[in-house]
Parts: C-alpha cells; sequence; structure tokens
C-alpha cells in the first residue's frame, strides 16, 4: 500500500483512478480495459508530479526526506555492496542496532560502509531506534573506521537520522563525547571518506559521520543541525512556525550546494526516491563509484589534506591566499590590514610597549630641557 504526503491529494485521486481503470473487473463484472484513457491518466499523474516536485517548498522537502516508503541504509547496502559482512559490538558496552557497520565490495574493491538505519515497519524501527544513535554506535564506528584506516580502506557511510538518541542512559554513557570523537576520527582519516545523506541528516548525530572528503545529497533530503520543529519551538516557542524554520535554515540539498556545505547532489527519479528505488540506488552506486576513482592516485597525506581544505574554506567569502589544492601543506585566509595589524600587535605587544616607554622617556626628557 502507498503512502501519500498531504500535498499530494491530487495524485493519489489519479492513482487510484488508474488502478481502477486497469482493472477488468468493474461493477458490472468483467469489462474491457480502456488503455487509451490509462494511457492518458498515466500521462497526467506524471504531469502532475513534475509540476509538484519542481516547486517544493524547504519543508515539503523535509517531509519527502521522512517518507515512510523512502528507501532506507539497509536497502541500499544490499543493492550496491557484495560481500558484506556485518561487524558489531563498540567493545566497551554493546551493540547499537540503529547503525548497520561492515567490510563489503563495490566495483571489486574493499570499502567500509556504515549506514544508519531508521527500519522498515514499526517492530525494526523500535529495534533500530528509528535511526538515533547510541554512543556504543559511534563507538563502533570509530572502532571500525580506525581500522579501514590501518589498512587504508576507504569508507562509506550513509545518512539517515533526526539526531542522535538523547535519552537519559546515553548521556550518562557519554553521547557527546562519543559524537566529539567520531568527528575527529572523521576527520583525522588517512583514506578517502564519503558520506551519502538518503533521507534526515539531523543535528551532531548526522556530523558525527558526514565529515568527509565528499557529502553528497539525494535531491530531496534535508541537512541541518536542528529539525525545523525544534528551530520553531526554540525561537518563536511555537512549532507550528516549522515551515517558517525550514525556509530559513537553509536545509536542502540545493541551498547547502551553493553554501559549499555539500559536494554534489543526486537527482532523484520523478516523484521521489521512494517511486523508483532500483533506479536511486543505481545513481548512488554510480556516484560512489566516481568519487572513490577520483581519489585513486592521491596519497594518504593528500587525501588527509584535501578534506582538510575543504572544511577550512566553509564560511570563507574571499578563499586563501594560497591554493586550496594538495600541493599546499598550509593554508592561510585573506585578512584586512586592520586585521593584520591588530594581530601583529597582540603578539609583539611587550616588544610595543617597550618602544612606547622609550619615545615617551625621550620627550619627556626634550620638554624637561626646553
Amino acid at each position: 500500500m502507498k503512502n501519500y504526503l498531504e500535498f499530494e491529494k491530487e495524485i493519489k485521486s489519479l492513482e487510484t483512478d488508474l488502478d481502477s481503470l486497469k482493472s477488468p473487473f468493474g461493477s458490472e463484472g468483467i469489462s474491457e480495459v480502456d488503455t487509451q484513457k490509462i494511457r492518458k491518466t498515466e500521462e497526467e499523474i506524471n504531469s502532475k508530479l513534475k509540476l509538484t516536485y519542481e516547486n517544493l517548498s524547504s519543508w515539503q522537502k523535509t517531509l519527502v526526506a521522512r517518507h515512510e516508503d523512502r528507501p532506507r541504509a539497509n536497502f541500499y547496502i544490499k543493492k550496491i555492496f557484495s560481500s558484506f559482512t556485518v561487524l558489531s559490538g563498540d567493545r566497551l558496552f554493546s551493540d547499537d542496532q540503529s547503525v548497520i557497520v561492515g567490510f563489503g565490495l563495490i566495483d571489486n574493491k574493499s570499502v567500509l560502509v556504515i549506514g544508519q538505519e531508521k527500519g522498515e515497519d514499526l517492530t525494526s524501527r523500535i529495534e533500530r531506534n528509528f535511526g538515533m544513535m547510541r554512543p556504543e554506535g559511534y563507538r563502533k564506528c570509530i572502532r571500525l573506521m580506525q581500522l579501514a584506516n590501518r589498512f587504508q580502506i576507504p569508507v562509506i557511510s550513509f545518512i539517515d537520522t533526526p539526531g542522535a538518541y538523547p535519552g537519559v542512559g546515553a548521556e550518562q554513557r557519554g553521547q557527546a563525547s562519543a559524537i566529539a570523537t567520531s568527528i575527529e576520527c572523521s576527520m583525522s582519516l588517512n583514506v578517502p571518506n564519503i558520506s551519502i545523506i538518503i533521507g534526515e541528516g539531523g543535528s551532531g548525530g548526522a556530523i558525527a559521520l558526514a565529515s568527509s572528503n565528499k557529502v553528497i545529497m539525494l535531491e530531496n533530503s534535508i541537512y541541518s543541525v536542528i529539525s525545523p520543529e525544534g528551530c520553531a519551538s526554540i525561537l518563536w516557542r511555537d512549532p507550528s512556525k516549522s515551515l517558517q524554520a525550514a525556509d530559513a535554515m537553509k536545509l536542502t540539498a540545493k541551498d547547502l550546494l551553493e553554501l559549499g556545505i555539500i559536494d554534489e547532489i543526486i537527482k532523484e527519479p520523478l516523484g521521489g526516491a521512494h517511486r523508483d528505488a532500483e533506479k536511486i540506488a543505481e545513481d548512488v552506486k554510480e556516484s560512489i563509484i566516481k568519487n572513490l576513482k577520483h581519489y585513486e592516485n592521491f596519497s594518504r597525506e593528500e587525501v588527509y589534506n584535501d578534506r582538510k581544505a575543504k572544511f577550512l574554506k566553509i564560511g570563507r567569502d574571499k578563499g586563501f591566499t594560497k591554493s586550496a589544492n594538495l600541493a599546499h601543506s598550509s593554508f592561510g585566509s585573506k585578512d584586512s590590514f586592520f586585521l593584520k595589524t591588530r594581530r601583529e600587535l597582540e603578539s609583539n605587544k611587550y616588544l610595543f610597549y617597550g618602544l612606547l616607554a622609550v619615545v615617551l622617556t625621550a620627550l619627556i626628557s626634550l620638554f624637561t630641557v626646553a
């Protein structure tokens, strides 16, 4: 049974009519199927889907990113990777079912695969904690990322979470520390790491695994530091202002590409990824292979510097005085004359104090003699 969003009511009505037209069993028994009318209805559905999905607001894209039928990490792992072997446990507390981690093959190359999994139905969603990772989940990822780094195996992450689990037990076991250590581990890897945001990329729970050489988003996915509802509750004390918050937060793939936060957008099939899961899985696989080939001839130091340069660029309008490519081992931002003078004064303040004292003493001596 298909699930429809609020803004898809007209599409639902048309598809219901289409199902009736395709069925040879009508109210008067078996009847002839009207192929011409079926074709016309299908064209009308495609036209309506195109018009709707080309003009989605930020809030509507948030709803699409959370769609019940949207392909999950487990689906992509099964479709894209062969010989996938799941590894479990953080070697400290327990295993976290909200994240799937293991080694697999893509294009005959070994990769470490990390997938935040929300679950397919109510039972699996409860088991997977709706994709909200606990500290042991992040520590499991850290352990295996370090192992992959040791054996020079690239890391592929599928991001789909509303955020890290905020429960009391998670906080007691060091949730904040686990997230911070995961970000540090991701940033310090000497192997390529590629993150694909397939649904929700929420808060530090997503950033912990998306601090990568390449951050890729599906067209209708979202990536933000907080949910629109959470933002509205904090800023306006009114969750009903989620639509306004979603627009202000710039959480869509298009906005984030323009801001330089992400590197690539994978176009979704007409009507969203949930309408053609096989097609989107193939497109994601092609993107992963393409980006892995990009780093084939990079040394370990070059991979690290590429990631460092990428994140240092974010938010800097004028870029760098030195080229942010791999030929340079250090990067310096362009500063104004005022900022440079201020920094120089602060770093040599005692020298300047001494010179000022000498000048003042000389002036006092001159006035005394006069």
